[in-house]
């Protein structure tokens, strides 16, 4: 027979909030990247944006918070804006072949 504060711990971890599971569903990892869940799924078909899983017998598909931080990371680090290695405006220079250069 199964104690009180067994019954009371299993029912917290039930209801453990989303972040503290460590992975989120659809619905969920949509509002966690302020995206629609149609994005997410249409994503998932073509195989682009954040990796994800299924899990279950029912096969829900979940997205791991760390790899989503982590594919946040990898979208910024694409964008000139956010990588000045990447803008155009700090690059040289560049001159085309068989022009003399005008001073």
């Amino acid at each position: 027979m199964r104690s009180a504060a067994c019954d009371s711990e299993l029912l917290a971890n039930v209801r453990m909030s989303p972040l503290r599971r460590g992975f989120l569903n659809v619905r969920e990892a949509a509002e966690y990247l302020g995206l629609s869940p149609a994005t997410l799924y249409v994503w998932r078909h073509r195989r682009q944006g954040p990796p994800s899983f299924r899990m279950g017998r029912s096969g829900r598909v979940m997205y791991r918070i760390e790899t989503l931080d982590e594919w946040i990371r990898e979208q910024e680090q694409a964008d000139s804006r956010s990588n000045t290695f990447l803008n155009p405006v700090n690059a040289a220079p560049q001159r085309r072949a068989g022009y003399a250069a005008t001073a």
